[in-house]
């Protein structure tokens, strides 16, 4: 299997951030509640609200576990990407990494993808910005970049 692209992680690190408590324990990351209602810590890794603190590169070990996790899922549900430009495969390990394997398997972006239509493609994966039942300005921007990957020729 192919290693995760470079720039899903570069995409998943600055849409996901290092969320640290300054004031409190300003070396480390602590659980939070996303958007979407879920506990998460590091860089969009879910847990436990009881989950101890992390420092950063206890997170990005995470984030190399579950982009990993991604990448394997996003290859199972969309073959063609092993054979296309790393930028694709990165955009998709990122929309993986986000929403889940499940939302990938189901989604009208999944046949998009294996027809090889990009343009079709970028504009299924622009539809998934909603987190908690509303538009969310940070997946408005995530899902830009993903289709700006998606569009690129090389």
């Amino acid at each position: 299997m192919t290693g995760v692209p470079k720039t899903a992680i570069e995409l998943a690190k600055r849409f996901e951030g290092f969320h640290r408590v300054p004031r409190t324990d300003p070396g480390r990351a602590h659980p939070y509640i996303c958007p979407a209602g879920y506990w998460t810590i590091g860089y969009g890794h879910l847990c436990q609200s009881t989950h101890p603190p992390i420092t950063e590169s206890e997170a990005e070990v995470y984030l190399a576990r579950d982009l990993q996790t991604a990448l394997a899922a996003t290859l199972r549900h969309c073959p063609v990407l092993a054979t296309e430009h790393e930028g694709r495969l990165a955009a998709i390990v990122d929309f993986t990494f986000n929403l889940g394997a499940g939302r990938l398997q189901t989604s009208t972006l999944r046949r998009r993808i294996n027809q090889r239509d990009w343009a079709a493609s970028a504009k299924e994966v622009q539809r998934w910005v909603y987190g908690g039942g509303k538009v969310l300005p940070g997946l408005v921007t995530r899902r830009a970049a993903e289709a700006a990957w998606l569009l690129r020729n090389t």
